[in-house]
């Protein structure tokens, strides 16, 4: 198919997203994806609806596509897909980058996000039926392929690289978000930053789970810009993550902040439980910047009101990310145009 078809497609498919977003009616297999994985709220589904509505534009994709020479493939490739389920619809991008490229998805879904995944397919289906051979997905392993995409953990990555590594490949692993305080940050920041730590419970590896934070910043200003989002402490599995995490503290004798819905305590991992967020003291911007090269492997996103050399996201935006914004940084539209 023309990439220009492509896109015509997709931009009704986005429209077809907010319409899911914007329905005050109940969508039963909504309903349903949320009974399976009780992460995935209704709330979570529609902001995700929302945002992939958003980004499918014509002038979005035509804006993204222009930086590349996409010219239809010699021979068209089965592309393996590893998706992974821990926010909803996590792989679109994905799937969008292999279909551009005039290639074949084959993706392997997470059990967690099975049900969101048909319903596009059957949204694309309806718009054009040849997305009914372009799109297949299995439980089983994957087979026929000649390259493959695969997202998890720094764990699954090893088996990922033992049955994968025989095909071109990109292998992807723990990545965190972080942000930037700065002394003179508002109470609206914080608020807004609110919105990268919260959003999806904090489940994504662009929400923001460590805080660099200058020396003599009082933590009462964060927690007072954050309120807005107490309420997410009556969603049962995100409380009971975070009084775990509060018992693990306390007996642990390690020091930690408290609101009532989130749990503040220093530690220099990235990675932080669901309900719980680790921060750091910086003393210059010299020490801050250090810090962020050593680890810029285990960074998704930074967020920051004050720019740097660095790319950062304004506070509020981790989870708006653009269709330029790779998982790892890894171009995936290059990847799939340089196979031979």
């Amino acid at each position: 198919m023309e990439t220009q078809k492509h896109i015509s497609n997709l931009v009704e498919l986005g429209l077809a997203f907010k319409n899911i977003a914007n329905s005050n009616t109940q969508e039963p297999r909504l309903e349903l994806a949320e009974a399976k994985n009780r992460w995935f709220t209704q709330e979570s589904i529609k902001y995700t609806f929302k945002e992939l509505g958003n980004l499918l534009s014509s002038k979005n994709l035509n804006n993204w596509l222009a930086q590349y020479n996409i010219s239809k493939p010699i021979s068209q490739k089965t592309i393996g897909l590893v998706l992974a389920g821990n926010i909803p619809l996590v792989g679109f991008h994905d799937i969008l980058c292999v279909l551009l490229t005039g290639n074949k998805v084959l993706a392997k879904l997470s059990h967690k996000d099975e049900i969101l995944y048909t319903i596009v397919k059957e949204l694309l289906v309806k718009i054009n039926p040849i997305y009914s051979e372009l799109i297949s997905f299995t439980n089983a392993s994957l087979k026929n392929i000649d390259a493959i995409i695969a997202t998890g953990s720094d764990n699954s990555s090893r088996y990922f690289d033992y049955y994968f590594g025989k095909y071109p490949n990109i292998i992807r692993k723990n990545r965190n978000s972080i942000a930037i305080i700065q002394s003179d940050n508002t109470n609206e920041d914080f608020e807004k930053l609110g919105e990268d730590i919260f959003t999806y419970f904090g489940l994504g590896c662009r929400n923001v789970s460590y805080l660099l934070i200058p020396e003599g910043f009082d933590l009462g200003n964060f927690f007072r810009g954050i309120e807005s989002f107490a309420g997410i402490i009556n969603h049962h599995k995100y409380a009971n993550n975070y009084q775990y995490q509060k018992t693990l503290l306390s007996m642990n004798n390690t020091p930690f902040y408290d609101n009532n819905f989130c749990l503040l305590t220093e530690n220099n991992s990235m990675t932080s439980p669901i309900g719980t967020i680790h921060y750091k003291y910086y003393k210059s911007d010299s020490d801050l910047q250090n810090h962020i090269i050593a680890n810029k492997h285990k960074i998704q996103c930074i967020v920051s009101k004050t720019k740097y050399s660095f790319n950062t996201y304004s506070f509020g935006m981790a989870q708006k990310p653009e269709l330029t914004d790779y998982a790892d940084n890894i171009d995936t539209i290059n990847f799939l145009l340089n196979l031979k």
